[in-house]
């Protein structure tokens, strides 16, 4: 639809300026004026304002001028027109919007791009949302994206182009999440996203385990794959429901939900940095536990011992009740 208006403007624009430069041709031919008195004559006709001629009209002047009066009129008609049904239609008004949130986009630094708001991307917006994260989404349906609720950051587009993703502020974005449905356009998103920013994060779906080496080789640090996920989840249920069910009750979800919580070394007070795990006295001033340790070189360690040293660029896993993480988070 918005394409359609813009093919209306643009023609109505073309049939004003065709009808300019029949007007100095013709006066210029027919009547031996210079270029500026040729366009002068022109103006004055199709606006129709009744300024005099330079010079008296002989009979072929007036039959051209009443013919340039007459296209002059249907022209301005239809630019009148399709100028109207844009604004009636609010594409002006949505032209507007999109360039204050396009100016918005552009201030953004560490935000998160998703590629695709199908039902996985409905899921990542739905996580970064509860935990307060700025996201921007990439969607080549523009209905699917006037039927985004709340108000979110959207780039209507093909996230496969570079363009595109420079509109979502790649250079500047932190991570990235691509769940287009075709493996293919997730892998020209790796690509294209690892070559704009080499330090983000990309995270990709896949539907094909074909699809899992190529990503990662272009540049993917994490690859999804749901059908996957599901069917070993469904089996761990027949063979450990109950560990099942009691990771299932775990949750990440918001503000005043959480049971785990990841901390980084790096936020922490200054007087912690390459002190021990013991140090830090979790378990006494909030009721928290220490589950899980992922060292500077990405390596993990589950249920890490109370004398591992807090090193720079290290994160602590940290599960709790709700009310113990809401007080975590207040103390670090």
């Amino acid at each position: 639809m918005r394409r359609i208006f813009r093919s209306k403007l643009r023609n109505a624009l073309g049939l004003i300026v065709l009808v300019l430069a029949i007007g100095v041709a013709g006066y210029m031919l027919m009547s031996d004026y210079t270029f500026i008195d040729a366009l002068y004559m022109t103006v004055i006709t199709i606006s129709t304002v009744g300024f005099g001629e330079i010079n008296p009209l002989n009979e072929q002047e007036k039959l051209f001028t009443v013919f340039l009066i007459t296209t002059s009129i249907v022209s301005f008609g239809y630019t009148v027109s399709a100028f109207t049904e844009y604004i009636v239609s609010g594409q002006l008004f949505q032209q507007i919007k999109l360039k204050k949130v396009q100016k918005r986009i552009e201030q953004l630094n560490g935000h998160t791009i998703i590629c695709g708001f199908g039902r996985n991307g409905k899921q990542a917006m739905v996580k970064l949302t509860n935990y307060k994260q700025k996201f921007v989404i990439i969607e080549k349906s523009e209905e699917v994206i006037n039927n985004i609720e709340g108000e979110v950051f959207s780039v209507h587009g093909d996230g496969t182009t570079d363009e595109v993703l420079r509109r979502a502020g790649i250079e500047r974005a932190a991570n990235l999440i691509t769940a287009l449905p075709s493996d293919a356009d997730n892998l020209f998103v790796v690509l294209s996203a690892r070559q704009l920013n080499k330090d983000c994060k990309i995270i990709s779906r896949a539907s094909n385990e074909s699809s899992y080496d190529k990503l990662k080789i272009a540049g993917a640090n994490n690859v999804i794959m749901p059908d996957k996920l599901g069917g070993d989840h469904m089996a761990s249920l027949v063979v450990t429901p109950d560990v099942i069910e009691f990771v299932g009750r775990l949750t990440i979800e918001g503000e005043t939900t959480a049971n785990l919580e990841e901390i980084s070394v790096n936020d922490l007070p200054d007087k912690y940095l390459n002190k021990t795990i013991l140090d830090l006295d979790l378990r006494k001033k909030t009721g928290c536990t220490v589950i899980g340790f992922k060292a500077p070189d990405s390596s993990y360690m589950i249920n890490p011992e109370a004398s591992v040293e807090l090193q720079k660029d290290s994160h602590l896993i940290v599960l709790g009740r709700p009310e113990q993480i809401s007080k975590l988070r207040e103390l670090f």
